[in-house]
């Protein structure tokens, strides 16, 4: 049997070009199913206001759905890289070690390509989740209309003529004092009098319904933003769990995908004579 430094001489030991193909298979499957489970809503976090009536159950099923994008678009993208490696004529655990590091590297490339192609939507995107107005104070308050928005419109909430008003900063202003209400200390009472006087003079309410107001926005803006605590580390544990799971599946994916090559068989294909 021919050696491994006989088979592949004078050839490179990693093949970018089918690791470069399989990386791109993956990230196409992974941006199409992503972009699926986007349109239908099953995502942990959303800048939408309807993202916290999402229950434990439906968190677990976001959870499980990031698994199976892992098992699809990484096991597709690691048997392309092992499968399309050039046949080597020889069966050996190096053989099985180099196919099982081409996928691990597929499975690498396919996340930077596809944090590339997020980052490029996400700027495409980002100017539509701007508040209208254009004022500095609206691009500073986006965070707190992302998480807080419900928040904001109940605090200047008022059948008051407001056309004529710009209350574009007072939102900003109050979406970064809101913003506050889930740190150690809270809204401090100079900041939570200030909300008043300014909630008071946009809705014309009295000084002391206007108190009552903010010290209930205040209450639900905390808890609002615990939920998006929460709901922020349980969609970074399970893309991290689910990116650990793809890349096992890639490696043992290119390892079958070699298997395959060496062997001339193909994936589904009579799979009673393929297992004798």
């Amino acid at each position: 049997m021919a050696s491994i430094v006989d088979v592949e001489s004078g050839s490179p030991t990693v093949q970018w070009r089918v690791i470069v193909a399989g990386a791109i298979g993956a990230a196409g499957i992974s941006f199409a199913l992503h972009a699926f489970a986007a349109g239908i809503g099953l995502s942990i976090y959303s800048p939408a206001p309807t993202w916290r009536d999402s229950s434990a159950g439906y968190w677990l099923l976001t959870g499980l759905y990031l698994l199976f994008v892992a098992l699809a678009a990484f096991g597709v993208g690691g048997y392309i890289a092992g499968r399309m490696r050039l046949p080597l004529g020889v069966v050996s655990p190096e053989v099985e070690y180099r196919d099982g590091m081409h996928g691990l590297i597929t499975w690498a490339l396919a996340i930077v390509i596809t944090a590339i192609m997020a980052l490029g939507v996400a700027a495409v995107a980002s100017p539509a989740v701007v508040p209208p107005g254009g004022a500095t104070g609206a691009s500073q308050s986006v965070a707190g209309e992302n998480t807080i928005a419900s928040e904001l419109d109940e605090l200047f909430r008022t059948d008051r003529d407001l056309t004529n008003t710009n209350i574009t900063y007072r939102r900003a202003e109050a979406a970064r004092i809101l913003l506050k209400s889930s740190s150690h200390d809270g809204v401090l009472n100079p900041d939570r009098r200030y909300l008043a006087t300014i909630t008071a003079k946009v809705t014309g309410l009295a000084p002391d319904q206007a108190d009552e107001r903010v010290n209930h926005e205040i209450a639900a803006s905390a808890q609002e933003l615990r939920k998006a605590r929460v709901a922020a580390v349980l969609q970074a544990l399970f893309v991290g769990l689910a990116l650990f799971v793809g890349a096992a599946v890639a490696w043992f994916s290119a390892c079958e995908g070699g298997r395959d090559r060496e062997r001339g068989t193909y994936p589904g294909w009579d799979w009673h004579r393929r297992r004798s």
